[in-house]
């Protein structure tokens, strides 16, 4: 990815608070994976007020139900899944640190507003591309909730994974800034 800014993972605020929407991020370090079922499971352990499987703290979270791995890869295709199904769920976590998620598809106001109060930023990730993502993933592991299959929370070690910046810290949106530069008025 040509002029794409490169961030190592655990994430600061200062990291996420330079990036603006459009960027190509190249990420690398440790990413973690979580869908519906893994995020009620740890939004029931904060409210009954235990402590969550994996430290989320600055961390990443891509929204995948990996495939399974073939011989001599970590891991299947890995493309990203719709993000707004983890939408009831993403402020709590940004409210304890987590620092960024990767899926696809629109966030909900009240997830926009949660980046911009808790420094965090939603990353887009090529639907489509699992394959051609999954290169990026070196090692694969599963950390929490084996019994959800490929729905279990995963411990990525990425290299170069590429996204894009959708939401900003400021509260910037690319699907709606995108628009407006190709709406004929």
């Amino acid at each position: 990815m040509a002029n794409a800014i490169r961030l190592k993972t655990p994430l600061t605020e200062e990291d996420v608070d330079r990036l603006q929407i459009g960027d190509k991020v190249l990420i690398s370090g440790v990413i973690y994976t979580g869908r519906d079922a893994a995020h009620k499971r740890m939004i029931d352990l904060l409210n009954q007020g235990k402590e969550l499987p994996v430290d989320i703290r600055g961390q990443v979270i891509y929204y995948v139900g990996p495939a399974p791995a073939r011989p001599g890869k970590p891991i299947g295709s890995a493309g990203p899944t719709t993000s707004y199904r983890m939408d009831a769920y993403a402020p709590r976590l940004m409210e304890i640190g987590m620092r960024g998620m990767i899926g696809k598809g629109n966030r909900a106001p009240e997830v926009i507003q949660a980046m911009k109060k808790n420094k965090a930023v939603y990353f887009g990730a090529t639907g489509g591309a699992g394959a051609v993502l999954a290169k990026s993933i070196k090692k694969a592991q599963v950390v929490a909730y084996e019994d959800l299959g490929p729905e279990a929370i995963h411990r990525l070690e990425v290299e170069d994974f590429p996204v894009v910046v959708i939401n900003d810290t400021k509260g910037n949106d690319l699907y709606v800034e995108g628009a407006k530069q190709y709406r004929k008025d």
